[in-house]
């Protein structure tokens, strides 16, 4: 799962999803919001107009129909009352969001008489208004509900006769909707432009990208690359240009110091065959021999230099085998014997004479120094892994990278059938990081040498 949130498509796509919800839940804020204070006022201002309807009716009609008024005018959201003393206590208040403009325009007045306005904001459980009969304060609660967010507006209009009509009405803030057209033109904008952006990011950017990495991979194998072809963005058109380039020099680089290896190799191979002809007419047989074996030592070493240096020029075509089987075949075909076992069911990329060389030096080298040689292999973590070990004395812990240089050898006696030219490791390790890969040294607990050998399985598919 986490491999798959670490693409770039998969990234972009949640990156434009978010910012499209988020778009969207800004926008759905700032109308819900504006549609509550637009409720909010168109509820307010219906209820300053009923209160200066009834102050102008107490006003006009005669006193003793104000009960029946104030029972007329009253609701389940609105409560009207006469009395001497306003509900609102004190006279520092605010003008209530124009609700006071509004009743002085209803009744005619130009600041001649006290009006006093007052909002609260209530959350939670919400009681009914006072002063309402059960029944109305039974449907009151039936309107409301007991768990809401409203605004509380209470007012207090002096009247004729020093007394005062008190006002008090609340209204629930309207729910956030989420109308039909506007889900469906999010769900249309977002389909739009994630189809631009996967179009986008698959033709213009990760096609040159994948190619890129492809290359790369291959690159770093040892197989040829062809020139990759400019295209996508301008960042990623600097990207291959640079990757040619770097490929390019990398390409002559090596092409130019395998050659002189093996120019040298080669040219060093005449003086050493006159030589040779020159010690076969010395008289004295000791120093003959020994001059004899000498050059043969060194033809000997010439050898492998070349043999090295072909091994790095090498230019054989990767073919996918059963690995198994592939271990099977490099067995039998070996004069040394060594234990074998592993899982035969998968495959890999791999150049079949480069690695059979690769595993052929280092089984050769576990069967001469450590008296025999187990092979197992398998996959592991998706890398084939593959381990030689046997029961020899190990090598000492400040020589176990040294060995793999070229021409390094443990053995001191310098004598070629003890000790070799000191090259099969260092060829092995070329080979197999040619593949994507690497080999490890280390010494076992229980005594002897183990050599870890693994390689990319998906570099090969």
């Amino acid at each position: 799962m986490s491999g798959f949130l670490r693409s770039l498509r998969v990234q972009l796509v949640l990156l434009v999803v978010a910012a499209l919800t988020a778009a969207q839940l800004v926008s759905l804020w700032l109308f819900a919001d504006e549609r509550s204070l637009a409720v909010q006022a168109a509820l307010g201002y219906e209820a300053a107009g009923r209160a200066a309807n009834v102050a102008r009716l107490i006003e006009e009609a005669p006193d003793n129909l104000d009960p029946s008024i104030l029972r007329a005018a009253n609701s389940p959201l609105v409560r009207f009352d006469l009395s001497d003393k306003p509900a609102i206590e004190h006279s520092d208040h605010s003008d209530g969001g124009g609700i006071e403009t509004r009743i002085r325009a209803l009744l005619d007045d130009n600041f001649s008489r006290d009006i006093r306005v007052e909002l609260h904001e209530i959350e939670g459980q919400i009681v009914p208004l006072s002063h309402l009969s059960p029944e109305m304060a039974e449907m009151h609660m039936a309107t409301m509900g007991r768990d809401m967010s409203a605004i509380e507006m209470n007012l207090s209009i002096a009247v004729e006769g020093s007394r005062w009509l008190n006002v008090g009405t609340r209204f629930e803030r309207p729910p956030i909707q989420w109308p039909f057209y506007s889900m469906l033109t999010f769900a249309l904008s977002a389909a739009a432009i994630l189809i631009a952006v996967c179009w986008f990011v698959m033709t213009g950017l990760l096609g040159p990208l994948r190619r890129l990495v492809g290359a790369a991979d291959r690159l770093g194998r040892g197989e040829d690359v062809q020139e990759l072809p400019v295209a996508g963005p301008t960042e990623v058109r600097d990207l291959t240009l640079t990757f040619n380039r770097m490929q390019d020099r990398l390409t002559r680089f090596v092409a130019d110091r395998t050659r002189l290896l093996a120019a040298l190799g080669h040219d060093l191979r005449s003086p050493l065959t006159a030589m040779r002809v020159r010690a076969e007419l010395v008289d004295e047989d000791e120093t003959r021999d020994s001059l004899v074996a000498s050059i043969e030592e060194m033809q000997s070493m010439v050898d492998a230099t070349l043999t090295f240096a072909r091994g790095l020029a090498g230019s054989e075509e990767p073919e996918v085998v059963n690995v198994g089987d592939f271990l099977e075949e490099l067995r039998a075909n070996m004069v040394t014997r060594f234990d074998l076992d592993g899982d035969p069911s998968y495959e890999a990329r791999i150049r079949p004479h480069a690695m059979r060389r690769a595993l052929r030096n280092v089984i050769e080298n576990a069967v001469r120094y450590g008296g025999g040689a187990r092979v197992r292999h398998g996959v592991r973590d998706g890398d084939m892994m593959i381990t030689v070990d046997d029961d020899g004395p190990g090598i000492p812990t400040t020589e176990l990278e040294r060995v793999f240089d070229p021409f390094f050898r443990l053995e001191q006696s310098r004598s070629l059938e003890t000790g070799g030219h000191g090259l099969g490791l260092s060829i092995a390790r070329t080979i197999i990081r040619a593949h994507g890969g690497d080999i490890m040294l280390s010494n076992r607990d229980e005594g002897g040498l183990r050599a870890t050998i693994v390689i990319p399985l998906a570099s090969f598919t």
